[in-house]
Parts: structure tokens; sequence; C-alpha cells
């Protein structure tokens, strides 16, 4: 293994956090589960599949606009930056801003799949051998610490949160997030954020409901994780993937559909459904350039830079702490 990949932070969610979570959010009204945990080993590979897919045009416009403005934002950046990704997946977009930056002085990815990260992590420790690599396994919502950087001190430490996902919570838990992510980032900081604009929904929809199936098998592979794992009794057959255009929230919801009534059991706990009842599973919010603007001041950014692509499908954004 690389020299350049340090020992990993391993602050994976217990089973424990899990059980809890599945078990309060069924218990509600509605029901809901957190989309934080769509992302086992299936999950994550699933969701690799899903940024390839026609529909699902964040991951390719993104991709196009950090590849065509990774020496402007490297610029606004400097040198020797030390790099921390929020969910960083398989590590794909990073390398777009590695190769534009003067000297980076490590990169920490943060993510919730333990063995996702650490492929990820040592791809990029073999591509990068001079880059130090600390990755951390943990719930990125939750309080955590950043290690010591292992060599060059840094000049500037920058968060890194492609692929919409601040869309994932609501604008106050996006407020929230924000916040805390400036603190543990630390005075002089910044964000280079992704975030999805409001569009159409005949392009929104089809994004999270595909035509081959895989978002719906993404979706319902939470129930599988739940059956594997809490001793769950959901009967797949029974549920089905549902995306909604929610209008007067700004956002796409994905729901899991109960097709008749039934009972599930999670452990000793039972949950009855009735047909048509769903479990929101999932929020993706959609905001204009302005609106995500006035969050981010909210959360104690100054924007610096924005760059949409020239279908104003989807932005990124450098905030100031």
């Amino acid at each position: 293994m690389s020299t350049a990949l340090q020992r990993l932070q391993d602050l994976e969610p217990s089973t424990q956090e899990f059980r809890d979570a599945v078990l309060a959010g069924l218990s509600g009204i509605p029901k809901t589960l957190p989309c934080k945990f769509f992302y086992d080993a299936e999950g994550s590979r699933l969701f690799d599949q899903i940024c390839e897919l026609p529909e699902y045009y964040p991951t390719r416009t993104e991709l196009k606009l950090l590849a065509d403005k990774s020496a402007e934002i490297a610029g606004l950046i400097g040198r020797r930056a030390r790099l921390v990704e929020f969910g960083s997946g398989a590590g794909v977009k990073i390398r777009l801003l590695l190769n534009a930056l003067d000297r980076p002085a490590a990169y920490v990815p943060v993510d919730i799949s333990r063995d996702h990260l650490m492929m990820a992590a040592a791809d990029l420790a073999r591509d990068f051998p001079a880059l130090q690599i600390a990755p951390i396994c943990a719930d990125y919502t939750k309080p955590f610490a950043l290690p010591a950087p292992a060599s060059l001190h840094p000049e500037i430490t920058v968060g890194f949160f492609p692929g919409s996902t601040i869309g994932n919570f609501t604008p106050a838990e996006a407020r929230g997030f924000l916040a805390r992510a400036r603190r543990l980032l630390g005075p002089g900081s910044a964000m280079v954020v992704g975030v999805d604009l409001r569009k159409d929904a005949a392009i929104l929809v089809p994004a999270y409901d595909d035509a081959a199936g895989v978002t719906a098998a993404f979706n319902l592979n939470l129930l599988v994780r739940i059956n594997r794992e809490l001793d769950g009794t959901f009967d797949l057959e029974q549920f089905t993937h549902e995306a909604r255009w929610n209008d007067a929230e700004g956002r796409i919801e994905m729901h899991l559909v109960s097709r008749r009534d039934q009972e599930v059991r999670v452990g000793s706990a039972r949950f009855a459904f009735r047909a048509g009842e769903t479990i929101h599973t999932e929020n993706s919010h959609k905001y204009t350039l302005d609106q995500f603007r006035a969050l981010a001041v909210e959360a104690g950014y100054r924007p610096r830079a924005a760059w949409t692509d020239a279908a104003g499908l989807f932005s990124v954004h450098m905030l100031d702490a």
C-alpha cells in the first residue's frame, strides 16, 4: 500500500444506530427512512451505475463543468490546499481538482461506506503517490475531527461537496450542515459545492425513475439491507419505487409504495402498511442561484463565484468562510 495512504479513521455508524434510525422512521407519520443508509456496498455500486444513466444528467453535467472550470477553481483556491470531500464515493470528481491544483497538501475523503471508501482511496493513492490521503469512514452529518496533515502544512482547507448531495437536506438542514462544515474546516477555509438547479419536472422525474430500473433497485436495496442486518421481513415484491416532483417544496421525493395492506417486522417491532402508503426515503431539493447564495450567507459564508453549464442544468459554487 502506498505510504501516501494514511490509516483509516473508522467512525462507521453501528448496527444499533441503523436500527434506531429505522425503528424511529417507520414509527413516524408519514413513515420515513434516512437516505444516508442507502450506501452499503451494493447501494454504492448501484449509485455508481445511476451516475452513468442517460436520464441522470447531474453527474455528467457536473463532471464537464468541473473539467471546464477546474483551472479557474484551482486558481481561486491557491497552492497547498487540504481538500476534505464529504461523501467521497468513487473519487471521480476530486481527480479533476487534484490535477488542476498547485501542490495540494492532503486529501481527506469522508464516506459512510467503508469498503467503497478504501477502494477509492487506494486507487487515488496509486495515481497521486505524493499526495497524503487520510480516509475517514463516518456519517458526515455527525461530529468528527480532521486528522493533522502528515506532510506539507496546508495554506487553506477546502471542503468539496459535489453531486448535488446538498439537495438531500431540507434548506434548514443544509444551512446547518454548511455551518458545521465551516466550523470543522476552520477560519479562512472555503467550500466548493455542487447544486442542482430548478428545472422542468419532465427532466427531473426521469432522472430519479430511469427506464432501466436502476434507481428503483437502489431504493429497494434499503429494504434488502434492513432484512439482512436488522432481521426484517420486507417482501420486495410488495413495494414499488416512485419519484415525485413536489413543486411547493422545490424537490424531487423518492418513495417506496406499499402495493397492499400488509404487516412488516423489523426484529421484534411490527409495522402495519395500508395499500398505497409510502416510506419517504429521499429528497433532492433544487435551487435557483440566488436561493442557494442566500442560504450560504445564512450559514456564515460569502459567495465568491458560481459556474453553470450552458443549458442551466447544474451549478458549482465556491464559498468563503
